[in-house]
Formats: C-alpha cells, structure tokens, sequence
C-alpha cells in the first residue's frame, strides 16, 4: 500500500484545469418577465401544476393535470432535485435501539446545469432564428417563437444547481454530522469538469461551512476528465463501446416512443405554424427547453405547450435511453459502473487498488493521501448516467425490467427522476447493530431476534432519501422490511462483481450491435 507524500498536488482547485466549456447564458430577470400569476382558458382543465417553492416559477396551467400534479417531477434526469416521493418497495425504518452507523459512502450527481455543448435544444434555437429571419410566423401558444432566442449557456451549473449541492450538504450534516471529525482529514473527490467542482465545492459549503476551503483538513481532489484518462467518477470516459452505436440502443428505443406520444403535439405546433416545419426530433428538443429555461431563468414558455399525458411520455423516453443505454439493457452498462464499484468494497475491505483492471485511476487509488481508507464518510461527485452504470454493476438487478418502446409496463421499477433528478445521491451505510435485527421489523421498538444475540453489521443504500431493498436484486440478503443485507452477505455477492462486468470485452472488445431489447444483463451477449 502506497503512502507517498511527495508534492504531488491531488488537491488543486485554482486554477482549473480540463474544466470543459464553461459559456454561461443570459441572466434571469423573472420579476420582469414572469407572467403569473395565470388562469384557467377552455382548454385546460387544471389551473396549475403543482407550485414549487422559490425560487422556480412552475404554477402554469397544464391540460389534462387534473389531479395539480408536478410535472417537473416528469422530467428523468432533467428535474430539479426531489426526493422519490413513492420509495423503491419499502418504508423507511428508523435504526433499532443500540444500533449505530459508523460508514457512510455518498456518491451525489451534480446540480441542475445548462444543456450540453451542440444539443438539440442548441439547435432548435438556431432553426428557430433562421425560420423567422426568413419569415415564419408562429401564432397561439407559439407566439412567444417571434421574438423568441437561444440564451442558454453550456454545461456549467446554473444557480438552481448550486442551490441543490449546498441543500444536499446541509441535510448531510444534519444525517451524519456525528460521524465527522473536525480535527482529522477528510478527502472529497469530484472532476475537474467545472460543474462537477462547482457542485462539490458547493456541498462543501453547506456541510462545513464557507470555510472550508481554507481549511487546511478539508480537501477537495478533482480527478482529471476526459476521453482516454482513468477516472472512475466518468467511467465512460475509458470504456470506448459506451460511446459508439453498440450502446446506442437507449436511444433508438427512446425515437421509437417519441414518435408514438408526440404524434399529436408535432401535429398541434404545426397547426399553430407558418413557414417551419416541425419534426417530431424537433418538438422533443421544445419539450427539453421546458426544463432547461426554467432552471435557467426561473420560468418556461415551452412547459405549457404540452398536456400533462406528454409529459408522462417525456419521462418515460428518458427512461428507456437509460436503461438501453447505461444500465442492464447496454452492453457497456455494468463495465462503465465497475470501477467505482471496486472503490467502495476497497474502502468497506481496507485496502488500496492495485490492479489496473477497469477505469480505476490506480496512480490516485494505490495511494492513501488521494485514496484514503480511514474516514468515516466519503464524499464523491459523479455524472447521472455514470451513477446508473454504478447501480448496474452493484447487481441491483430490481431496475433489470425491460421497458418496450411502445410505453411504459405494469408496476415500473426504473424511473429515472425518482432515481438521478439533478443533485441525486446514493448513501450508503454501514450500521452496526448488537444483535441480529429482525428482518420483518416495522419500527425501532422489539427489533432484535434475541437478547443474547452476536453483534451484527449491515449495509443500507439509500437513493435520493429512500431505501433499496438490497433483497429485491440478492435473494440472500432476505425479503427484509427495512432494506438491509448483513454486510458479510453483501461481500460475498460482491466477489463477483468484477468477472460479471466484463469490462475489458464489454468496454474494448468487437462485437454487433443487436436489436434493442437483446440485451439484459448490462454486458454483451457473448464473449
């Protein structure tokens, strides 16, 4: 084991380097152009969506939202940071007296942000302008189209998404704050991409304190991304088939439905335009706008122009291009998770990683100054789709349902808003408990199997506040009401991880592309 203390600087925060683009949009000025409060018109039956907190503005009439249901909690990977409000099959348990948590490894998604460099929301804008210099007319819904600009920046986060990383850090201190020692080191990890450092050195903030960064105990290590370097926080980055059409599978799913429940919005915008002829790639970038500008400027004229059905089916697409494309429906969907994987079961076994098998950086993770082992939380940064490989190669095979094309099956289990909305986390948990706990226990009262019994650990995932049952995905770890799996049990399905990835063939290998749906098992079909 390495304990280099040589002056090589992990902890360089200023000045950035590999930060990515950083273009920043145009400043709100809601007060200004926030058109609320609004009314009911013939042709929608729900005054409003549900009426977020400040500082959004989401109190806009959506038809067919009856029941003033939140569409922003509709909106996958692009949803302002909730917790799940339906859980993952079980309740949340308080901790049987006299048990205690003595690890917690969290790994957080960054925060709301500007869509990436050249996306289709990008695009759209640039049609837009170009239609209208060349005289198309919108009307309706659509008027707002003639004066209408792209003033979006890219990548970096927007205020929102600091405001979620700093609330994150916050509620962490109220979680854990037992479990940090002030006069120890404490070693967070994150990219140098600047949202990525931007959204630790915010949940810093709300955890320590605004002085954290001059305390000289708390350091903060971006680990370099980018295509080819190993870095286990984008472990796409040196898993090569992830990014080629092998892994495009998601996606083509994902155009499959959204030429089925666009149909009639592309028909509606169309009727409503002169001159610009929307396709159905088109209304979908309009509907990601919605999400986009209003975690921009506080407020979305694209939001209302769809029904509250439409936005079910914006979810639901986001869904399949997860699954299909970085999870158990991708042949690259274990491989691209697996060496965080291997991070967190060096961290729960004490030990460095020495072996360069997967997207592990081993020259920071055979060195405990960059990759220490005696801390009593863990803080890491990471990228929703990297964070949905992790899930996928932890065996969490309950988010293994395959998901037609053609809409949505009975009782869904992978819904990516309740699982990576913007500033998600996974904690996960190492409790300590005196005896065996009861594994049809509903409260923290008469929890024990025993008085006499041995002292027992166990381990607990809990993703964006709820609990995944770890029996649904390791029949071994038992059918228990609070989610848990002894720890040894855990460890001893996690032997396997590694060999199940196949992540030299999965990431570098040759083989076809197969038809959408083939693919189950986050892995190729055959090696």
């Amino acid at each position: 084991m390495a304990t280099s203390t040589t002056s090589a600087n992990y902890f360089q925060i200023s000045p950035e380097v590999f930060a990515g683009p950083t273009a920043t949009g145009t400043a709100p000025f809601l007060a200004e152009t926030n058109p609320a409060p609004f009314t009911a018109s013939s042709a929608v039956t729900s005054t409003a969506s549900y009426q977020a907190p400040n500082p959004l503005e989401t109190a806009e009439p959506i038809t067919g939202n009856v029941n003033n249901s939140n569409i922003f909690q509709l909106m996958g990977n692009l949803s302002p940071y909730f917790p799940n409000p339906s859980g993952f099959g079980v309740n949340e348990i308080a901790l049987p007296t006299g048990a205690n948590i003595s690890l917690v490894n969290m790994l957080s998604r960054h925060g709301s942000r500007y869509p990436t460099t050249n996306s289709s929301q990008q695009k759209l804008g640039a049609s837009i302008k170009n239609a209208t210099s060349m005289g198309a007319k919108f009307t309706g819904q659509l008027s707002f189209l003639n004066s209408w600009s792209y003033n979006l920046g890219a990548e970096i986060l927007v205020p929102k998404g600091r405001q979620e990383l700093f609330d994150s850090g916050v509620l962490h201190y109220y979680q854990y704050a037992q479990l940090y020692n002030y006069n120890a080191t404490i070693v967070a990890r994150t990219t140098t991409e600047d949202r990525m450092l931007k959204s630790a050195e915010n949940f810093l903030a709300g955890f320590v304190g605004l002085e954290w960064a001059t305390n000289p105990l708390v350091k903060l290590e971006p680990i370099l991304e980018g295509t080819g370097f190993n870095d286990s926080l984008a472990g796409y980055d040196n898993c090569n088939n992830s990014n080629l059409p092998v892994s495009s599978g998601g996606s083509n799913a994902s155009t499959i439905w959204e030429g089925i429940y666009l149909a009639n919005a592309t028909a509606r915008l169309q009727a409503m335009t002169t001159g610009f002829n929307w396709t159905t790639s088109q209304v979908y970038a309009a509907q990601g706008l919605c999400p986009y500008e209003t975690v921009a400027f506080g407020f979305s004229e694209f939001c209302q122009l769809f029904t509250y059905q439409e936005w079910q089916g914006f979810e639901y697409s986001i869904d399949l291009q997860f699954y299909g494309g970085d999870m158990f429906g991708s042949p690259t969907g274990r491989a691209v998770g697996i060496g965080y994987v291997q991070e967190v079961l060096g961290r729960l076994q004490n030990h460095t990683i020495t072996t360069p098998v997967t997207q592990d950086n081993i020259t920071l993770d055979n060195n405990t100054v960059s990759f220490p082992l005696n801390q009593t939380l863990y803080f890491d940064f990471s990228h929703d789709t990297n964070i949905a490989s992790i899930l996928t190669a932890f065996g969490l095979t309950q988010f293994a349902q395959f998901l037609p094309a053609t809409g949505p099956p009975a009782n869904q289990q992978m819904v990516v808003s309740h699982m990576e909305p913007f500033g998600a986390r996974l904690d996960i948990e190492i409790i300590n408990a005196p005896q065996p706990v009861s594994a049809s226990r509903t409260n923290a009262t008469n929890a024990y199997t025993s008085t006499n019994g041995t002292a027992t650990q166990y381990i607990h995932f809990s993703l964006s506040q709820r609990t995944i049952p770890l029996g649904a995905s390791y029949p071994n770890c038992g059918n228990r009401t609070d989610g848990w799996c002894e720890l040894n049990t855990f460890l001893g399905n996690a032997q396997g991880l590694l060999a199940a990835a196949q992540y030299n063939y999965s990431c570098n290998g040759i083989y076809p592309a197969v038809p959408y749906g083939t693919i189950t098992n986050g892995v190729p079909q055959s090696s």
